[in-house]
């Protein structure tokens, strides 16, 4: 076992000054990028309209969350298998996670995008995505799967670096890619009129730079996990490790989306208003879940090291202390979004009927966004365990199945907004109160152990 890397160590000092400091970065990217999402929104609301927004921000979007989505799920299984030989000090197992981590990924954005490019029509006609929106949701969608490759290996990348306690150098790269991203929009669709193609343009080079830069930093870092292009080769212990953990996530994440696609085709029932107010829904409060997301990325990180060194007393205490955090920030956000998401709604679009229906829906899901703040982090510390399986199981059946029931039910027999928007509180709830009794059992502590047995 080899104690000599120099590591940008979680493993010591206190634990919620460890902790805020590494989540820091990964909050600002994650609220840069839902920006640069708010501007997406902006130019094609406002220069191309509704329509347009209902294409980029409806059916598509949740084909992107399915598919994409579960790879990308996937690379968060790999980080987990570097954060805990990592904070094991295990340097060769380091070198040669990474570089089988960028192969696989790299394959699997190559054939994720064949996919992409064949089936988009059939499936946005599964959705049944309204006609009107159907020309431009093809050409956006296929464009966006051009660029799978690279954002497949970006997450991957990004994962990594924080994996092993570096969350400002994707922070910085995702900085330059929202930049970018803006610049590019502007050209493209103010410009050039490019319209929905031009969006989805400019999204894949923004990508592109993204990962050109984190492959860079790779490539050129004097650490344990440098890049190595002789190390690009798959390796069946680490492969095997890497699925284990990872397949579950993406696994988790399919049934997101899955139970959204479903939940697409009750709101496309309801008319294009409700379409594009869902939509820009979504990225009104996309703050929230940017940074949710990202307090779970950075206690999955810490939970992985820590376990990887032993340090089991540390990760009780991340557990009480994020969720302190998870509480303090989900009240100042919800507070936040409540008070200036009109306002805010105004600036993204023109059309009344628009911001009165998204206002309203936000109105259903924000007062309770504390009890999504539960689940975050206990699925977070689970994962950073390398408990797969039982958390999955949790939420499929608390999230997901109990979605698609009552959307085939309740939502059936009650066709209105509200009832449609409830099917998520339902979910949280029922899903916040098991994943805590499972939790507070603890067998998810016993099975834990630095992964990558031989």
């Amino acid at each position: 076992m080899d104690k000599t890397l120099n590591r940008k160590d979680l493993t010591e000092g206190v634990v919620w000054k460890k902790l805020l400091i590494f989540f820091l970065p990964i909050a600002a990217g994650t609220c840069i990028q839902q920006l640069y999402n708010a501007v997406d929104g902006l130019i094609v609301g406002r220069y191309v309209g509704t329509v347009a927004l209902a294409a980029v921000g409806g059916s598509s979007a949740q084909i992107i969350n399915l598919l994409i989505g579960f790879f990308v799920a996937i690379t968060a299984g790999a980080s987990v298998v570097i954060a805990q030989v990592y904070g094991a000090g295990r340097t060769r197992d380091v070198q040669l996670a990474t570089g089988n981590a960028i192969a696989v990924f790299s394959l699997l954005g190559l054939l994720l995008m064949a996919v992409g490019l064949i089936f988009s029509p059939a499936l946005l006609r599964l959705l049944r995505t309204p006609e009107d929106t159907m020309a431009d949701s093809i050409l956006y969608l296929r464009i966006y799967f051009i660029g799978v490759p690279f954002i497949l290996v970006l997450n991957m990348e990004s994962n990594m670096l924080r994996s092993v306690g570096d969350s400002f150098s994707p922070f910085l790269y995702m900085v330059a890619g929202c930049l970018a991203n803006i610049v590019l929009d502007v050209l493209f669709v103010v410009g050039f009129h490019w319209g929905t193609a031009g969006v989805a343009i400019a999204t894949v080079l923004a990508q592109v730079l993204n990962m050109a830069l984190l492959t860079a930093k790779l490539l050129r870092t004097p650490e344990p996990y440098r890049l190595s292009l002789r190390e690009l080769k798959l390796k069946g212990v680490y492969l095997r490790n890497m699925l284990r953990l990872g397949i579950p996530s993406g696994l988790q994440s399919s049934m997101y989306a899955v139970s959204n696609m479903i939940i697409q085709i009750g709101v496309n029932s309801l008319g294009t208003v409700v379409v594009a107010s869902w939509a820009m829904s979504s990225k009104t409060d996309g703050i929230f879940w940017a940074v949710s997301n990202a307090l779970g990325a950075a206690i999955t990180s810490f939970i992985g090291q820590n376990l990887g060194a032993g340090r089991r007393d540390r990760v009780k205490l991340c557990v009480r202390q994020g969720m302190i955090l998870a509480g303090v920030i989900t009240v100042f956000l919800s507070a936040f979004i409540l008070l200036l998401g009109r306002p805010l709604l105004h600036i993204l679009t023109e059309d009344g009927a628009v911001i009165d229906t998204t206002f309203t829906i936000m109105t259903y899901f924000v007062p309770f966004y504390f009890v999504w703040a539960v689940i975050e982090v206990l699925s977070a510390v689970l994962r950073g365990a390398g408990d797969a399986v039982r958390p999955v199981v949790i939420i499929g059946l608390g999230i997901c199945l109990l979605r698609v029931v009552w959307i085939v039910t309740v939502f059936q027999w009650f066709h209105t907004l509200f009832i449609l928007s409830m099917c998520y509180l339902a979910s949280w709830l029922v899903t916040a109160v098991a994943m805590a009794i499972y939790y507070r059992k603890g067998s998810w502590m016993k099975r834990s152990s630095v992964i990558l047995e031989r």
